[in-house]
């Protein structure tokens, strides 16, 4: 079935608000892109919650936490509380220490990724090492090579390589990331989105930047973000939400809609302000179609 459309179309949107008491919601290039917000975004999640609405930011972007994402959309002026926030690193750090049984003396984290992702591993009380640590921002030298390849450079009681979108990345991390598959760490991705919109273009995304260590390793990570279930689980859980009452709005068809459609939530939304145009999910081989579709999110505000 062809997704309805809901710009200008004052009775398309309220029957659409009626279906819904919860709106997981992308952020970057649905709410923003880099740090400029989109016109009237403000304005439409104060619609939604003076409607009582559950507005709850799923993110797939690993280089905030929750509490640096609190600051951001205080910032922009966008309604939040830190209870509504659910990033790819909170779901990763969730996962590794609740769910993922380590072997004793085998708990430690190895990241390729950003502060977001140290501090929600530290919020569950993960040891780590890489991420941001100085030592890993320079160039590999013989030295490395030599203790790589002996083990002698080696945390042994790291149990987990988890990738994210590193702004720091360099073949001395992923050395060491392959290192440590090689030797029996789990491979774990926080996401492995292709790109990240920011400032009206599309950077590397965590799955590119990633990609070396997937084709050296010959192994996929286990995603923990859009459009993994094992997230969709976690939120469910979290938030305690009816997934028939419950709505996904995103820009990218492969995480968001995906999310909403392999989760058999009531509905998905798209956005025309992100990643991916109406010709993604008109193609025969879509991916994933919504089940609603808008050019920006702010056209909801129709609706007052």
């Amino acid at each position: 079935m062809a997704p309805t459309y809901l710009s200008n179309d004052r009775a398309a949107v309220d029957s659409f608000l009626d279906k819904f008491d919860v709106f997981l919601i992308d952020c970057d290039g649905v709410l923003w892109s880099g740090d400029h917000v989109y016109d009237g975004i403000p304005e439409t999640i104060a619609m939604l919650r003076a409607k009582g609405k559950r507005t709850v930011f799923v993110t797939n972007n690993s280089t905030k936490s929750r509490e640096e994402y609190l600051k951001k959309l205080s910032k922009l002026n966008i309604p939040a509380d830190a209870e509504d926030i659910f990033g790819s690193a909170y779901s990763s750090a969730v996962y590794i220490s609740r769910i993922l049984k380590l072997p004793q003396g085998k708990n430690k984290v190895f990241i390729l990724g950003e502060k977001g992702i140290e501090s929600e591993l530290d919020a569950e009380n993960v040891p780590h090492i890489g991420g941001t640590d100085p030592n890993f921002k320079r160039d590999i030298t013989d030295a490395d090579f030599k203790g790589l390849a002996d083990g002698s450079l080696l945390d042994p009681e790291v149990g987990v390589v988890l990738a994210g979108l590193d702004y720091h990345f360099n073949y001395l991390k992923v050395a060491h990331g392959l290192h440590y598959l090689k030797r029996g760490a789990k491979f774990l991705a926080t996401n492995t989105d292709s790109t990240l919109p920011m400032h009206h273009d599309f950077f590397l995304g965590a799955g590119s930047v990633m990609a070396p260590l997937v084709n050296a390793s010959g192994q996929k990570p286990l995603e923990l973000g859009k459009p993994s279930q094992a997230m969709m689980d976690a939120v469910e859980g979290k938030f305690q939400l009816n997934r028939q009452r419950t709505c996904m709005i995103g820009d990218r068809l492969n995480t968001d809609i995906k999310f909403g459609v392999d989760g058999k939530l009531g509905g998905t939304l798209h956005v025309l302000t992100g990643v991916d145009n109406k010709a993604a999910w008109e193609k025969e081989d879509a991916i994933a179609v919504p089940s609603f579709y808008a050019d920006t999110l702010s056209d909801l505000r129709i609706a007052e």
